[in-house]
C-alpha cells in the first residue's frame, strides 16, 4: 500500500465516522422533538395528565435534598463531595432577645454578626424578600425551608450544599430575622433553633 492510498483510506474512514456520528445527533434530535410533541399532544388530550404534570412541575418544589439521598443511596457520594472537609467556622447562633416578625422571629444580635447555618441543606434561593431584606433559603436535610434574612451572604452560590454550622454571611444591622416553612406552611421557629 502506497502513502497515497493510505491517505485515502484514512481520510475516507475519518469521513465515515464522522458522518456516523452526524447522523446519530440527527436522530437524537429528531426523538427529542418527536417525544417532545407527543407529549404536548398528550396533556392538550387527557386532562388529569394535564392537572398531574401541573401539580408537580408548576406548583410543587424540587427537593433537592431528597434527589441527593437518593443518589447518595444508589450511587454513592458524587465526585465534588469531598470527605476531607475541615470546619472552620463552626458556630450556634446567639441572641440577646427574639421577638415575632410577621411568619417568622427576629434575633437582636451584635452588629455584623457573624450567621451560622443551623442545619445542613442546599441553598435554594439567594435574593431580596420584601420586609426581610436580603435572604437565603436554604433546604435542609429535614425537609424544612431556612430564611435567613437581613444578612451579607458571603462565599455561597445557589445549589452550594452546606455543612451544619458553616458561615452563611453577617448581619447587615443588629437584626437576623429567621423563618422556617415546610410544606408551604410556616413552623414554630422555636423547635429549630
Amino acid at each position: 500500500m502506497s502513502i497515497e492510498d493510505y491517505r485515502n483510506s484514512r481520510y475516507s474512514n475519518n469521513k465515515t465516522r464522522i458522518k456516523k456520528k452526524l447522523v446519530g445527533f440527527i436522530n437524537k434530535v429528531l426523538l427529542t422533538i418527536v417525544m417532545f410533541l407527543l407529549g404536548l399532544i398528550i396533556t392538550n388530550k387527557n386532562a388529569s395528565l394535564k392537572s398531574l404534570i401541573n401539580k408537580y412541575i408548576y406548583t410543587d418544589n424540587i427537593k433537592f435534598i431528597e434527589m441527593k439521598n437518593i443518589y447518595n443511596k444508589y450511587f454513592g457520594k458524587y465526585l465534588g463531595e469531598s470527605t476531607n472537609i475541615k470546619k472552620v467556622f463552626n458556630e450556634k447562633i446567639s441572641y440577646s432577645s427574639e421577638n415575632l416578625y410577621k411568619d417568622g422571629v427576629k434575633l437582636t444580635v451584635d452588629t455584623n454578626y457573624l450567621v451560622p447555618t443551623l442545619e445542613a441543606g442546599i441553598v435554594i434561593y439567594i435574593g431580596e424578600k420584601e420586609g426581610y431584606g436580603t435572604t437565603v433559603i436554604i433546604e435542609q436535610i429535614n425537609g424544612v425551608k431556612a430564611w435567613y434574612s437581613n444578612i451579607n451572604p458571603k462565599d455561597i452560590k445557589l445549589y452550594d450544599y452546606i455543612e451544619k454550622g458553616a458561615l452563611l454571611g453577617e448581619t447587615k444591622d443588629n437584626k437576623l430575622y429567621l423563618l422556617f416553612e415546610k410544606d408551604g406552611k410556616f413552623l414554630n421557629y422555636k423547635k429549630y433553633i
